[in-house]
């Protein structure tokens, strides 16, 4: 008789640029490509999240991706 809870939870999107801290936060993309939960497409270069095909990256299709 209590609420029901949600099942579906939200992806964890990465940052666009990491912070350059030593202990790594939980949406650094360096990371995330290290762990493999990169959204497909994406990539870090210079400690930037970029897409493989060369567009800009943005929020609104980055969320559409993972």
């Amino acid at each position: 008789m209590g609420k029901a809870k949600k099942t579906a939870t939200k992806a964890k999107l990465p940052k666009r640029k990491c912070c350059a801290s030593k202990s790594r936060c939980g949406r650094c993309p360096i990371r995330m490509l290290k762990d493999g939960d990169l959204p497909a497409g994406y990539t870090v270069k210079k400690r930037e999240l970029v897409r493989t095909d060369g567009k800009k990256v943005t929020k609104k299709k980055l969320a559409q991706a993972a």
